[in-house]
């Protein structure tokens, strides 16, 4: 028996159910019983009557699975897949902030820790950024936007204000540079480019669409052009090739590998299935107060 059908029958067995954020490995992508974004991914998992979710990607994605679905047992396959962007701002730094703008509501990225978004007003995804910075500023001026600056600078420029701004960013989309595209474009001139707003201003400037990871599969899958550059994380091309399969797709740069995103392999997930290994915990009032600013998210966007 392979390892792919070990894992399929640990998985009926434990009533577990295993979940793939985009930028995963190909052969994580093919034994999950969902692929998507990461906040999309735990409210999947919520809905299920899954005893366990073993979630493969980085370990805020799995806190946010936890704070979903507390009662649930939640793994992540290799307890060191962490994300860099996420790193870069911890909850006393926010606190420190939020001290020096008391009037401001704090908004953070998904892409944060459960103790972050304990501290924050209000959650956010990259696809739904714009509309709660807009609702927001139905009754309030100053918005502290954490962590990502490249995110909270492409929605200022959506919405025309400016925030209070924390200096994180994701090292691999900072990573694809204009040449990229310049050089993709010669190669591919009917292509159309898609980028993630976590990019540059002066890449997400050159590019056709700027959009989420599940906008970019939503885009290629609805649009007639069979042709595209990505310029994101490349894992999400094999599920764009295994959706389109008449369709093109080629990576902005080849280089845009997110090492932690591969840290998970099919062993991994076997092994974590086999010893109930690296559950994740949160503390239950962070998890309570993280849940709060989540919520308030889901019922506007």
């Amino acid at each position: 028996m392979g390892i792919a059908d070990k894992i399929k029958k640990l998985k009926k067995e434990k009533n577990a159910v295993i979940l793939a954020h985009n930028y995963q490995l190909p052969e994580i992508h093919d034994i999950a019983d969902f692929v998507g974004d990461s906040l999309g991914l735990s409210i999947e998992a919520a809905r299920t009557n899954a005893d366990i979710i073993v979630f493969c990607g980085v370990h805020f994605m799995a806190e946010t699975a936890k704070i979903l679905s507390p009662q649930k047992i939640v793994l992540l396959p290799d307890k060191n897949a962490g994300c860099p962007m996420a790193d870069m701002i911890d909850s006393d730094g926010l606190k420190e902030l939020k001290a020096k703008h008391p009037e401001a509501v704090a908004l953070c990225y998904v892409n944060t820790s459960a103790a972050v978004k304990a501290e924050c007003d209000y959650c956010c995804t990259s696809a739904n950024a714009e509309k709660m910075v807009r609702h927001i500023l139905e009754t309030h001026k100053e918005i502290i936007f954490v962590p990502d600056k490249f995110l909270a600078q492409y929605v200022s420029s959506k919405v025309g204000h400016n925030f209070v701004i924390w200096g994180g960013y994701c090292p691999t989309h900072a990573g694809i540079i204009p040449e990229h595209i310049l050089r993709a474009r010669e190669q591919h001139p009917q292509a159309k480019v898609i980028v993630h707003p976590e990019c540059t201003p002066e890449l997400t400037a050159l590019a056709d669409i700027v959009t989420s990871t599940e906008g970019m599969c939503k885009y290629v899958k609805n649009t007639p052009d069979k042709e595209f550059i990505i310029g994101t994380e490349i894992g999400i091309i094999h599920r764009m090739q295994k959706e389109n399969p008449e369709k093109f797709f080629y990576p902005a740069s080849d280089k845009a590998i997110c090492p932690n995103m591969k840290k998970i392999t099919l062993e991994k997930v076997l092994w974590s299935l086999e010893d109930m290994t690296h559950e994740i915990t949160v503390p239950q009032e962070t998890m309570d107060k993280a849940r709060t600013s989540i919520e308030r998210m889901l019922k506007i966007a």
